[in-house]
């Protein structure tokens, strides 16, 4: 599962693309300084008498245990059909069980919302006694069955699936989606798909509904003749039917978990390759199928990679990818058909130099190891899936671009980690989550993937891929937890890892470390001083650190120490005849925590110039730019032209426009190899508003890149206000979304209500996280109009607010918006003094905050709901 959450990067939104109504230092996201605790030796003290909690008081931690097997499914045949107007799916299923171990006369299966029409044995006609209470179907057997007595029952059933919550990271638990279903919508096509993590499948199916169960599967798919549909395994045939429909026959040969069972129906174009003998898919829109190959970047080139990398081959029948309409994650790794949102899909122009489609195919794919082969145990253990997948990433990156584009991504991976942490730590491990759904977070995937790239480290590349190749060979086809993990590498390397898995499987938290550098020219010693900051009461007052430590001398030499940090405060000393020009703590850049130093200039200028990663050219940037040292100024400058593109990017936020980086700056605005810089040089110019520059945005206009071309319009307003207009027109025809957003940034600064019908005409094109500023930016000018319009307004966002079927974040940007709308009312209501006009005011308020309500009691969404009760609603005075 890649999930699709909007976080801060790390960068400053600068690399990303600067807001030109500001300067451009305003842009920079800033870190909160990280609050250190001197603490001396660590002291622990019994609570006092008074203090100390009664019997009754005492309880059990919570404990999320793996689901108990009694029955084991073995194989499942599915023939399903759908009633599109009442989105109900109409199912024969054909399970095969026997009892796991110990003899039973009882089947309990999960499914939701179900109409049951028979439950008998196969090939019988006697019905079977059952109870049911719209969760689970108890099913009564007639007698016991013993371990080895395998009965094969028939279901007949409808189910009508339906959505009780979701996450942040899943935002519906529908299970299966009918898209458009009565075609009522001619923008948007009509589909079926299915999303079954974490235990959504049973509201279409009914299975045993948990992820240390697994079986194989046979899907009779009926639809209408003009759809292609995809399921998992082989198209083994298709037969027409009499009265206009056909029936796809799916076959899955090897077992695998219920949550990743998927059926995909619609139009689409469909682009065949072939990797080692096995068929390889892209299932895109038909527009888009010149574009599949790019959607999918590099597909069978990464199967290729994997494959050795791991040294165990793909092991499934075929691989297909396919996008749909209205998904309610970021993709989904369903077994040899895996499931993207609509997000990823674009021309090669709209992907150029994107390594967004990268990750999550590599993610996705990655998974068919590390979640599919081997799953995990409990939801408890996801990081066992998840943390190998978000791993992938950046052992693609390094593959593909080079260690530098890794690094970059690992340090946002980190940034993400850190910043999920202010609103609680827990374990990797986490048998206490409150709901299963929490689990997907930033410590299931990022620090899942930080902590696998410090095994890395540690055990070095030859151990590790070798750890990973045991572990998947001796817990194929079958459900995992974290030790099994450690008990592959511990055979493989011949040593005892309960120390790091404890400290970073079982444990919360991580090392907050401050590092005192000091050279002490008498005894010729570099001292380190290491202290652990960590709060001890939220996580481990002492984290052990392998770590590398580089000492350069004056002539620059490069002195490597290996050493373990392994103490609250710990002083490493090192013998150097004179003062290093650098130390260098941490020098492979691995540690999965928080590190405060007292690095001088001259030493990270040093560090730039010198230590070999990009990490340590990144953070030596990151600390000097706000530096008015006429030295620091020069490396700024040369870091203008450094060969990794970020540091180019944050090189741009550091410098100012003057005689001796106008011409650089503009070189970079012109033909930067990167889009992101050419963007972000762009902005710099149009940060001075010296109209010089406005050639240089409207010759930007013709860039390859549309990213490029919407910060070049959007750099007109400040240059050329009257050529931003123009161009805003000329490109109203524009299909792409970042154009758009960038005409509505324009046309917003305007005010002009003359301009809502191009936000009304194009909103549908905006998917995803994209609609919140395209819906907010028509808000805004519908709120420079009277009454009228602003009613009218707030109807249509209203119609996008209340439909269930189309994105939440379009749901959430159409009732912000319709918010604002009442924020501006009660801001004139406070400033108006005419009682007729307050009185209109009232009137058309009251309607507005009739809406609000009508999409809160409506949304079907938990997290949204939420969210709309804490929406800061403005009090209007009587």
């Amino acid at each position: 599962m890649f999930k699709k959450i909007f976080c801060l990067a790390l960068t400053a939104i600068f690399i990303f693309g600067c807001n030109l109504s500001k300067k451009a230092k305003d842009d920079l996201v800033i870190a909160p300084e990280t609050e250190y605790r001197y603490l001396d030796t660590l002291t622990i003290t019994a609570p006092k008498p008074d203090k100390m909690k009664t019997a009754d008081e005492y309880e059990l931690p919570r404990y999320n245990e793996s689901y108990t097997r009694i029955n084991d499914l073995l194989h499942t045949k599915l023939e399903v059909r759908f009633d599109w107007t009442k989105e109900q799916v109409l199912g024969k299923a054909t399970l095969k069980l026997k009892p796991h171990f110990y003899s039973t006369q009882i089947l309990t299966l999960d499914a939701k919302n179900f109409e049951f029409h028979k439950i008998t044995f196969a090939g019988e006609n006697q019905d079977l006694k059952y109870e049911y209470d719209g969760l689970n179907i108890v099913i009564d057997l007639g007698r016991e069955y013993a371990r080895n007595e395998e009965y094969t029952l028939l279901i007949d059933y409808t189910a009508s699936p339906n959505a009780t919550g979701g996450s942040a990271a899943i935002t519906s638990d529908k299970g299966l989606f009918f898209i458009n279903p009565t075609g009522e919508d001619l923008e948007k096509p009509q589909q079926i798909w299915t999303q079954g993590e974490t235990e959504n499948n049973s509201r279409w199916f009914p299975t045993i509904d948990k992820p240390n169960e697994r079986c194989t599967q046979e899907m009779y798919i009926t639809v209408q003749d003009k759809y292609r549909t995809l399921s998992n395994g082989d198209l083994v045939k298709s037969t027409p039917n009499s009265d206009g429909t056909r029936t796809d026959y799916w076959n899955m040969a090897q077992p695998h978990a219920p949550y990743l069972f998927m059926v995909a129906v619609g139009e689409f174009a469909v682009i065949t390759d072939e990797w080692k003998g096995k068929k390889v898919e892209y299932f895109v829109e038909k527009e888009y199928e010149e574009h599949a190959r790019r959607i999918f970047p590099h597909t069978p080139e990464m199967l290729s990679f994997f494959s050795e990398k791991l040294g165990v081959e793909y092991p499934w029948q075929k691989y297909s990818q396919i996008i749909v309409r209205d998904f309610v994650s970021g993709a989904m790794e369903n077994t040899t058909g895996v499931i993207f949102g609509e997000f990823i899909q674009g021309t090669e122009r709209e992907l150029i130099d994107d390594l967004t489609n990268d990750k999550i195919v590599a993610h996705e794919m990655f998974h068919h190891w590390f979640g599919d082969l081997v799953t995990c145990e409990s939801w408890a253990n996801l990081t066992m899936n998840e943390g190998f997948a978000n791993y992938s990433e950046y052992l693609w990156l390094e593959h593909k671009y080079g260690k530098d584009e890794a690094d970059f991504h690992l340090l946002n991976e980190l940034q993400g980690y850190l910043s999920s942490t202010r609103k609680g730590i827990h374990p990797l491990i986490h048998f206490g989550h409150l709901d299963k759904e929490d689990m997907f977070d930033s410590h299931s995937y990022n620090k899942g993937g930080l902590v696998l790239h410090q095994l890395r480290n540690y055990l070095g590349d030859d151990a590790f891929f070798a750890g990973l190749k045991k572990y998947l060979t001796d817990n194929q086809y079958s459900d995992v937890e974290a030790h099994e993990l450690r008990l592959a590498y511990e055979d493989v390397t011949g040593q005892d890892l309960n120390w790091f898995f404890n400290q970073w499987y079982f444990e919360s938290g991580h090392p907050e470390l401050k590092v005192d550098y000091a050279y002490d020219e008498t005894t010729k010693k570099v001292t380190v001083t290491v202290e652990q900051m960590q709060d001890p009461t939220k996580q481990p007052a002492i984290f052990q650190l392998p770590v590398a430590i580089d000492v350069y001398t004056d002539k620059g030499e490069k002195v490597r120490h290996e050493v373990t940090v392994d103490d609250r405060i710990e002083i490493f000393e090192f013998d150097a005849a004179t003062r290093p020009k650098l130390v260098n703590f941490d020098a492979d850049r691995i540690i999965l925590g928080e590190v405060e130093d007292n690095k001088t200039e001259e030493e990270l200028m040093f560090q730039y110039e010198n230590a070999p990663l990009f990490k340590d050219r990144y953070e030596a940037l990151e600390r000097l730019k706000e530096s008015k040292n006429m030295d620091v100024q020069v490396i700024m400058e040369n870091a203008l032209r450094d060969d990794y593109w970020v540091c180019r990017a944050v090189a741009l936020g550091a410098v100012e426009v003057n005689a001796e980086t106008e011409n650089t700056i503009v070189k970079m605005a012109e033909k930067d190899k990167h889009s992101t810089v050419r963007r972000n040089a762009l902005s710099v110019l149009a940060n001075t508003n010296d109209a010089k520059f406005a050639s240089i945005a409207k010759n930007a206009l013709n860039d390859q890149s549309y990213e490029v071309i919407g910060t070049a319009m959007e750099a007109l307003v400040n240059l050329d206000k009257t050529a931003a207009l123009e161009a805003a027109k000329d490109l109203e025809k524009s299909d792409n979304p970042q154009i758009l957003i960038s005409i509505g940034e324009i046309y917003a600064t305007s005010g002009d209500t003359q301009c809502l019908p191009f936000f009304e005409k194009n909103w549908d094109k905006m998917g995803g996280f994209s609609a919140i500023s395209f819906l907010e930016n028509y808000a805004k000018v519908a709120a420079e109009g009277d009454a009228q319009t602003l009613l009218s307004s707030a109807n249509k966002l209203e119609k996008i607010a209340m439909d269930m079927q189309t994105s939440p974040w379009r749901r959430f940007a159409a009732m912000s918006g319709i918010n604002s709308f009442h924020g501006k009312l009660a801001y004139e209501l406070e400033n108006e003094k005419d009682d007729a006009k307050i009185t209109a005011l009232k009137n058309t308020d009251a309607i507005i905050v009739k809406l609000i309500e009508s999409v809160k009691n409506a949304e079907e969404n938990d997290r949204l709901k939420a969210m709309y009760l804490r929406f800061p609603i403005p009090e209007v005075k009587e």
